[in-house]
């Protein structure tokens, strides 16, 4: 009778601290690193099918995924990749890293703090070889000066011949910037997100 039943009820009080929600991990992200991330709001679902829709997923056996967040596309590609294949999600922010290692439990994911411009190296490091297909949402447009073409090289150098980079973004100059690098362009347009965007398949022939 000295306290102790008030301190247990104080200790209930509080109890186990809730993980973030994704959309609250994506703001906090925005806020933090509102040049890397583009967006405040995720890709839709209609951007994500139509995105992935190209993809051989039978004959995918190493996947890249530049800038996952909080896994809006994370999911959907391993939920299409095949058993034995690997998805390398890499991203400068610490923050979506932890969340995306505590938040998906799959042996295919490996979630790399790192950079894109560094695809090579991340590879060679895990004992992959060459990359079937990369993707990325990051904000070409808006990266520093000689960052995105630093990336395009570095990407088309990842790929194998006949691989490809899928872009979604919502400025077109994003070509002027990536195409140099590749051999074969392909575009279209998804009004059904929030802003609408430009959609690109850049392939490695």
């Amino acid at each position: 009778m000295t306290g102790f039943p008030a301190e247990r009820s104080a200790d209930r009080s509080r109890g186990p601290r809730r993980a973030p929600s994704p959309m609250a991990m994506f703001f906090k992200g925005f806020l933090k690193h509102p040049v890397m991330v583009g967006s405040i709001i995720p890709s839709s679902r209609q951007l994500i099918q139509r995105m992935l829709a190209p993809v051989d997923w039978q004959r995918t056996r190493v996947f890249v995924e530049y800038g996952p967040g909080v896994g809006t596309f994370t999911r959907p590609i391993l939920d299409r990749l095949g058993s034995a294949a690997t998805l390398v999600a890499i991203d400068t922010n610490a923050d979506f890293c932890d969340y995306l290692r505590a938040a998906i439990i799959d042996p295919r994911l490996k979630v790399v703090h790192g950079s894109a411009a560094d695809v090579g190296a991340i590879l060679k490091r895990l004992g992959l070889a060459q990359a079937d297909h990369i993707i990325s949402g990051l904000p070409f447009s808006t990266l520093p000066p000689g960052v995105g073409t630093a990336i395009a090289d570095a990407t088309a150098a990842a790929l194998r011949p006949g691989g490809s980079f899928l872009v979604y973004q919502f400025r077109p100059s994003v070509r002027d910037i990536i195409a140099p690098s590749f051999d074969r362009v392909e575009h279209a347009f998804e009004p059904i997100n929030v802003p609408p965007a430009q959609l690109w398949w850049f392939h490695r022939d």
